[in-house]
């Protein structure tokens, strides 16, 4: 099961601040039996997210799961951008996770994350928050093995 990170955030793609979003949920990947083959940062540009979702169902990886953009602020493009690279929905990955958020935070609600298959390749949205990763993560990771199981046949 190999896994593409990124974290999506035009500061951070631009030197300033530190990356902490990406490398917890590196680690949750891995914890759950993924190998991280890529981990980068990308600008808040549906153009480069694009671009880099596509290398990476293109390298087929099974799952590339990005961190950050999917707030309400108008750069917030990191689901339209997957939206144009997924060839099928998978919102149960998304809508579950958004529950769970709720459990922890009214502002649960607020990420527009989405998650859908490109090839045989699962793409999952996360929020931006190291925090949200940590809650979030464990309602997908039990699935894991089964998705690639189920993409790979």
């Amino acid at each position: 099961m190999q896994a593409a990170i990124i974290t999506i955030s035009t500061s951070l793609a631009g030197g300033t601040g530190e990356d902490v979003s990406g490398p917890r949920l590196a680690a949750a990947a891995r914890a759950a039996g993924a190998e991280v083959v890529a981990q980068e940062v990308v600008p808040d540009d549906a153009g480069a997210i694009e671009a880099r979702l596509r290398a990476h169902v293109e390298a087929g990886v099974a799952f590339v799961f990005t961190t950050g953009g999917t707030g309400l602020t108008p750069d917030d493009v990191t689901p339209e951008a997957t939206r144009a690279v997924i060839e099928r929905d998978a919102p149960g990955f998304a809508e579950a996770m958004r529950a769970e958020g709720a459990r922890h935070t009214p502002l649960g609600i607020l990420t527009r994350g989405v998650s859908g298959i490109a090839g045989r390749t699962l793409i999952v949205n996360f929020p931006g928050s190291p925090k949200a990763i940590d809650q979030l993560f464990p309602v997908l990771a039990p699935t894991l093995r089964h998705v690639t199981d189920t993409l790979r046949r």
